[in-house]
C-alpha cells in the first residue's frame, strides 16, 4: 500500500461515506479533506459540516455547485438530445464528470496526494470518477473503499459504524427500501424490490412525481424560449439554468411527468433494473427537438441524430473528459448557433404535447412553399418526377438485371 498524506473525499455524511472516513482514517492513516456538493438533491447538506468536525475534519469543503452543474453539463447534453438506450436521460451519469472535477481541483488546493469515492464495485460510478480523475489528474492515486474492503452489506457497514460510535440518523438504521440517487436533473431507485424486473414499482417509492392518473384533469400550457440551443425563459420569465431546471420539475411532478422503469447495460457488463424521475428533463428534451424542427437544416438534424447514441454512451460510460466526447460537443454547439425561437407545450396525464413552435430569427419552415393551397409558383410540382426519377435509378437497374439473368 502506498504511502498516502492527504485524500479528498466525496462525502455525503450518510452512511457509507461516514464509514468510509473513519476506515480511511484507521487503514490509511492520513489526512483527509471532506468535499460536499450540492448538485439539487434537495436534501440539507449543511449538517456535512457537523458530521465532518465530529471526526477531527479540518479542511471540510461544502459547495452550492447547481448553477454550473446545470449551465455547463445539463444543458450541454440536452443540446444534443441525449437519451442511452433510448429512454434514459443520464440523471446520475452528468453529475459525476463536475462532482470529479472538483475533487481534483481542491486536491490541487489542498495539496492532497489522493482522492476517494463511495461508488461500489458493481456499479458505473466507480468508472465515472475515475476516469475523470485520471483524465484531469493522470497520477493521482485513487481510493476505493468498496474495492478494498471487507464491509460487504449493508449489515456490515452498520455493525462497523456501531462499533465505532459513528452516529447514523435514524432513517438509516432502519433502511431506505431503495438505493437512491438525486440531482437537479433526476432521481433514481434501485435495489430491494427492483431487483426483480417482473415486479411493478410501489406507487410509494415515487418521490419528484404524482401518479399520471392522478394528475390534474385539466392541462397547463407552458411556454419555453430558447437561445443557442438553451432554455433562458419560461413564460416569459427569464431564469438562470438552475432556476430552469427547478421550475421544470415542479411543473413536471405536478403532471405525471418524467417517469422511467428500465433495465439498462452497465458499462461493467451486466444488466440493472433502475426506476427514474426526470420530470424537468422530459419536458426539455420535448421541447428542444421542437425548436429544432424548424430551425436545423435537414442533413445537419439529421447528422445529429447519428451522433447522439455515440454521444449518449461516452456520458453513461463515463468518458465526459475524454477527446472524442469534446469533439462531437463542439459539432453539437456550432449546430445549435441558430436554435432560437420559442415552443409552446401541453403538460397533461403523465404527457407533454408540443402544440406550437416559431422563430422570429431563424425558421427554416415557409409557409408559401409548405401550403396545401396555391403557392404562386414557388414550387414546381412537375421537377418532382426528375427527382424521383434519379433517386430510383439505382433500384430500376437492379431489377432490370435480374430479370434478365431470369431469361
Amino acid at each position: 500500500m502506498n504511502k498516502i498524506n492527504k485524500v479528498v473525499l466525496a462525502f455525503s455524511g450518510g452512511l457509507d461515506t461516514s464509514v468510509i472516513l473513519k476506515w480511511l482514517q484507521d487503514v490509511y492513516q492520513c489526512e483527509i479533506v471532506t468535499f460536499t456538493a450540492d448538485i439539487g438533491q434537495g436534501e440539507e447538506i449543511e449538517p456535512a459540516r457537523a458530521k465532518a468536525r465530529s471526526f477531527g475534519i479540518k479542511e471540510i469543503y461544502i459547495e452550492d455547485l447547481r448553477e454550473e452543474f446545470a449551465r455547463e453539463y445539463v444543458f450541454p447534453m440536452f443540446r444534443a438530445n441525449a437519451i442511452y438506450e433510448g429512454e434514459y436521460l443520464l440523471g446520475t451519469s452528468i453529475a459525476r464528470p463536475l462532482i470529479a472535477k472538483r475533487q481534483i481541483e481542491i486536491a490541487q488546493e489542498t495539496g492532497a496526494d489522493a482522492v476517494s469515492h463511495g461508488a461500489t464495485g458493481k456499479g458505473n460510478d466507480q468508472v465515472r470518477f475515475e476516469l475523470g480523475y485520471y483524465a484531469l489528474k493522470p497520477n493521482i492515486h485513487v481510493i476505493a473503499p468498496w474495492r478494498e474492503w471487507d464491509l460487504t452489506s449493508r449489515e456490515k457497514l452498520l455493525e462497523y459504524a456501531k462499533k465505532h460510535g459513528i452516529p447514523i440518523e435514524m432513517k438509516q438504521q432502519i433502511g431506505s427500501p431503495y438505493s437512491m440517487d438525486a440531482n437537479l436533473l433526476h432521481i433514481s431507485y434501485e435495489g430491494r424490490l427492483l431487483e426483480d424486473p417482473a415486479k411493478e414499482p410501489e406507487q410509494s417509492m415515487w418521490r419528484w412525481t404524482v401518479a399520471p392518473e392522478k394528475a390534474p384533469d385539466e392541462p397547463e400550457y407552458l411556454d419555453i424560449e430558447f437561445e443557442r440551443g438553451d432554455i433562458v425563459a419560461l413564460n416569459q420569465e427569464r431564469l438562470s439554468p438552475a432556476a430552469v431546471l427547478a421550475k421544470l420539475n415542479q411543473l413536471g411532478g405536478k403532471h405525471g411527468i418524467g417517469r422511467l422503469d428500465l433495465v439498462e447495460n452497465r458499462y461493467v457488463g451486466m444488466k440493472s433494473r433502475g426506476c427514474y424521475e426526470t420530470p424537468g428533463g422530459t419536458i426539455l428534451l420535448r421541447a428542444h427537438r421542437a425548436i429544432e424542427s424548424i430551425t436545423l437544416d435537414r442533413e445537419v438534424a439529421h447528422l445529429k441524430d447519428e451522433f447522439m447514441p455515440r454521444y449518449a454512451a461516452l456520458i453513461y460510460s463515463g468518458y465526459w473528459w475524454s477527446p472524442e466526447r469534446k469533439m462531437l460537443q463542439t459539432m453539437i454547439d456550432e449546430s445549435q448557433l441558430n436554435v432560437n425561437g420559442w415552443v409552446r407545450v401541453k403538460l397533461y396525464k403523465g404527457n407533454v404535447l408540443v402544440v406550437g413552435r416559431d422563430s422570429k430569427t431563424d425558421s427554416l419552415f415557409d409557409p408559401a412553399i409548405a401550403t396545401f393551397e396555391d403557392d404562386r409558383g414557388a414550387y414546381n410540382h412537375a421537377d418532382a418526377a426528375g427527382f424521383i426519377k434519379l433517386n430510383a435509378l439505382r433500384m430500376r437497374i437492379a431489377t432490370q438485371l435480374r430479370k434478365s439473368l431470369k431469361k
